[in-house]
């Protein structure tokens, strides 16, 4: 009898073990920030409120920067989304102090979700990214990939052609600092005067001097040499010449 019982003390103690450390383990129960209801009613207010903003243009009257920021944020993602329709749902996600809230706007293009992030009981953040279409994600990066490719291979065409013009470059430079030619003066032969012919002695040659001078008053039809006087004679060639 004293034997069962020990074995039931030891059951219960084992269970009683068991019960306290299941109760160890559950973690403390975390009251959120809000309730689901409250953050739907908070989002939808923030949403429908941006939207107005933007519509009237009443960014001088708002001083808060992060309604400025949400402000900018709708206005660049109005060019894809369209007009504001009417906010399908609102999803929050939620702790004591922190938390994130998504709103989900139609639009008459596309679906957009209004982020809307709590830090420390405080909206830190608001901001509208547009909800694309797996094809128009994929033609999104089809064409960055193209671009950027395409930039990459202008560049090195560039790159090659720059150097391809190394090799004129020093043709160019030879031909920029290449002293200008020497032009050809023409220079007109200078011509030695002529030499003095010193008169010769015709005492001793009287004889050859009448002849000579008869011969030359025949040629021109003189009847005398009176009109001429002969004052030297020269040897050219087989002829003779007066002087």
């Amino acid at each position: 009898m004293i034997l069962n019982m020990k074995k039931w003390l030891l059951v219960l103690g084992m269970i009683t073990c068991m019960i306290g450390l299941t109760a160890c383990a559950q973690k403390e129960e975390v009251k959120p920030l809000m309730t689901q209801e409250e953050a739907d009613t908070l989002g939808r207010q923030i949403a429908e409120t941006i939207n107005q903003y933007v519509i009237l243009q009443a960014r001088d009257q708002v001083t808060d920067q992060v309604i400025l920021s949400a402000m900018d944020s709708w206005e660049a993602a109005a060019e894809d989304m369209g007009d504001y329709v009417e906010i399908i749902g609102v999803e929050s996600e939620l702790d004591e102090e922190d938390g994130v809230i998504d709103v989900r706007v139609k639009g008459s293009v596309r679906e957009a979700i209004v982020e809307i992030v709590i830090d420390k009981n405080m909206i830190s953040s608001i901001s509208t990214n547009v909800e694309y279409t797996f094809g128009e994600k994929m033609e999104k990066a089809a064409l960055n990939t193209l671009l950027g490719m395409g930039t990459v291979f202008c560049v090195l065409i560039l790159i090659s052609l720059i150097i391809g013009c190394f090799g004129f470059i020093p043709k160019i430079q030879a031909k920029l600092t290449k002293a200008p030619a020497k032009q050809e003066v023409k220079v007109a032969p200078v011509t030695a005067p002529a030499a003095q012919v010193p008169e010769e002695d015709l005492t001793d040659d009287l004889e050859l001097v009448a002849v000579i001078a008869a011969a030359v008053a025949a040629s021109e039809g003189a009847s005398s040499t009176d009109s001429f006087v002969v004052r030297s004679i020269r040897r050219a060639g087989n002829k003779w010449q007066r002087a």
